[in-house]
């Protein structure tokens, strides 16, 4: 019996007794990833641990449908390019799991990472669970290694009951998601907020999500300096910033945008002020010291992560660029707020009969 035959009547044994979970995996030109990131989870199924690992194909023109047959997953096709999202979607119809695991094409999870997500569900009222990149992303570029630490750091030490949701490496009832009408495709019609905002609704609709600082994966994804900025910018911090303006309900205090991260970043913007005027000869050295002193002492806990991780000179440059992101996340929800006052003020006024 060659591989694929015994992957094919492992599979089918493993119907028959599954932990009831469906991994969906969308994939757009993910041939260089997927050999990656499905062996974890083939190995799963066939542990018998998950009920089957679905790709479904969102249009890919390279052999990421070819590869994925060969590894033993289950290949859907998505009809052509509709998005993450919409794939998700597509996909959950059709799970035999009533547990729907969502992982990314660039995600590799760790082998212990079912049980600990399994367990997550332990009441009806948890309804999706998610976890968290690790500490210790493939790619060495300064980008990468900053953008996948700081996921990282904020998700290990965010609160337990979540206030939002990961499609990365998250989970979700399929019941619960179903009823919720999945990922809004219609708004997010490219990869950007669709699982904070699915979160969102799961919660208003009264389920719990819990975030697993146990269930971790490695993230493949390199980033360079123009795709960061154009994702954190307009997939990610403007997006966000009208779902929590919209829902009226103040910003959530927990991850990178709790209390402490909005000092933060006041304390980020009044370190660029100094700098501007110091330039311009309007203070003094001794006084832009205040400011960088402040700075130093209000993210030293992030700082010295930076430095086991990657060195001194890895963590003054993380330092540093993590100031320029507090600016550019604070612009962006001020734009928001703007954009909301003038459309509220230039909204035509219903004329009364």
């Amino acid at each position: 019996m060659n591989n694929v035959d015994e992957k094919d009547s492992a599979i089918a044994q493993v119907e028959k007794t599954s932990s009831g979970i469906s991994v969906i995996m969308p994939v757009y030109n993910g041939a260089a990833f997927i050999p990656l990131s499905l062996p974890p989870l083939i190995a799963m199924v066939l542990r018998g641990e998950i009920l089957e690992v679905i790709v479904i194909d969102d249009g890919s023109t390279d052999d990421s449908k070819q590869i994925s047959q060969q590894m033993g997953a289950k290949v859907l096709s998505s009809g052509g390019r509709i998005g993450p999202g919409g794939a998700r979607n597509l996909a959950a119809e059709t799970a035999l799991g009533d547990i729907l695991w969502f992982v990314d094409a660039d995600v590799v999870v760790h082998a212990d990472a079912v049980q600990s997500l399994s367990s997550g569900f332990d009441g009806q009222e948890v309804v999706a669970v998610f976890g968290s990149y690790d500490s210790h992303p493939p790619a060495t570029n300064f980008f990468s290694q900053y953008k996948n630490l700081v996921h990282h750091y904020y998700h290990q030490r965010a609160n337990e009951e979540a206030q939002t949701f990961w499609s990365g490496c998250g989970a979700v009832r399929r019941a619960a998601f179903l009823f919720s009408g999945g990922f809004d495709v219609e708004r997010y019609k490219f990869p950007s907020i669709e699982d904070i905002e699915l979160g969102h609704r799961l919660i208003k609709a009264g389920g719990r999500v819990r975030l697993l600082r146990d269930v971790q994966c490695t993230h493949l994804k390199v980033w360079r300096f123009g795709n960061l900025i154009h994702t954190e910018i307009f997939r990610r911090a403007i997006p966000w910033s009208r779902l929590i303006v919209s829902s009226g309900e103040g910003i959530p205090n927990d991850l990178n945008v709790g209390m402490p991260e909005q000092v933060r970043a006041v304390v980020a913007g009044v370190l660029l002020l100094s700098i501007i005027f110091f330039l311009a000869g309007l203070i003094r050295l001794p006084l832009l010291l205040v400011p960088v002193l402040l700075m130093l002492i209000a993210n030293r806990e992030i700082a010295l992560f930076f430095k086991r991780r990657g060195g001194l000179a890895f963590a003054c440059g993380a330092l540093l660029f993590h100031q320029v992101y507090y600016l550019y996340s604070a612009a962006a929800f001020a734009w928001v707020m703007v954009e909301q006052t003038l459309f509220k003020y230039f909204q035509p006024k219903s004329s009364s009969t």
